[in-house]
């Protein structure tokens, strides 16, 4: 792996100081309480303010987005809310902006909601899930994105194994296993995209439970991070867990609530084993690229070790198998 933690990284000047700063000149009127919340892709920070109580604080990492790519984001979290969807969106100051800039940081501010994980497990809580993401969808097929990418195997998948591999990633005496699993792979995947005929929709891009806040009154949605184009039901099986027979019903109590607002193309359900293989790839990849960010070997000490990749190189295996099953169905 490409030794690059010598270089001081732009979060490193991220201080309690310049954090308040920022708040400050975004609008809001800090009492100096900051407390960092769990976020490694930006650095995201619960902020005590006189009017508001508190709030959310965003730093996006630089480099990743441009600004019209985050502007997107907002546009589409705004226009949720907008039409009483639940998605927590950014704050606009006095002059209508949701993107302030200080310190050579982007920084929105968020309203900060509680609540707990979805029971999972739950019928009810599944089909008021489904309900959600049908209104989400029925919102995002509007129209398209004009600057945030589609989900595909190109970057999810060929640019995850090239980077490892080219990074010298993967430790010498499983590099040819690993590539030619992840290949295989891959060729399936490719494969399945090109014969599935599918729609792509403004998505939420990343719909697990830990992005769900749920209280008594249903869900409210954060972190729309990692929103693309792609097809439906990325925003539907990363919620699906268990044994086979358990994921099917899962998936139709879904169902059954999001077609209450919107169509779900069941011929999407041979995406589901391609969409996990892509992201297996990529977050090995995702951990690969942000180590030179020191908050990633402290939260992922394990990453890089020989261990690691023997069980990468299993949980790619097992993949094998689940591509080669028939797909889920629903009722």
């Amino acid at each position: 792996m490409a030794d690059t933690q010598d270089a001081q990284h732009p979060y490193d000047r991220l201080t309690p100081d310049l954090v308040l700063d920022a708040v400050e000149a975004a609008g809001a009127r800090p009492t100096g309480s900051v407390l960092a919340l769990n976020s490694y892709e930006n650095r995201v920070y619960q902020i005590g303010d006189e009017e508001a109580g508190f709030l959310v604080a965003k730093f996006y990492r630089p480099g990743r987005w441009s600004d019209g790519q985050i502007y997107e984001e907002h546009a589409f979290s705004q226009e949720l809310a907008g039409l009483e969807i639940p998605v927590v969106a950014p704050i606009a100051g006095a002059d209508g902006d949701t993107l302030s800039r200080h310190g050579g940081f982007r920084v929105a501010l968020f309203p900060r909601r509680g609540g707990r994980a979805p029971e999972l497990g739950d019928p009810d809580t599944l089909y008021r899930l489904g309900q959600f993401i049908g209104r989400l969808h029925a919102v995002g097929a509007a129209r398209d994105f004009r600057l945030r990418p589609t989900l595909a195997p190109a970057d999810f998948g060929h640019a995850s194994i090239e980077y490892l591999l080219a990074n010298e990633c993967v430790p010498r005496e499983y590099v040819g296993e690993y590539r030619f699993l992840a290949e295989d792979l891959l060729a399936d995947v490719d494969a399945r995209f090109a014969a599935s005929d599918f729609r792509t929709i403004r998505l939420h891009g990343d719909m697990h439970a830990g992005n769900v806040l749920w209280t008594d009154s249903g869900a409210h949605l954060v972190d729309l991070d990692d929103s693309r184009m792609g097809p439906a039901v990325q925003d539907i099986w990363l919620l699906l867990n268990g044994e086979r027979a358990d994921m099917q019903r899962q998936l139709g109590e879904i169902l059954d609530g999001y077609e209450e607002f919107f169509d779900f193309d069941r011929r999407e359900l041979v995406l589901i084993e391609p969409l996990r293989t892509l992201r297996l790839l990529h977050y090995a990849a995702w951990l690969a690229r942000r180590w030179c960010d020191p908050a990633f070997p402290m939260a992922f000490p394990w990453f890089g070790s020989v261990r690691y990749w023997e069980e990468q190189i299993l949980t790619l295996r097992e993949q094998r198998e689940r591509m080669r099953e028939a797909p889920l169905k629903a009722g």
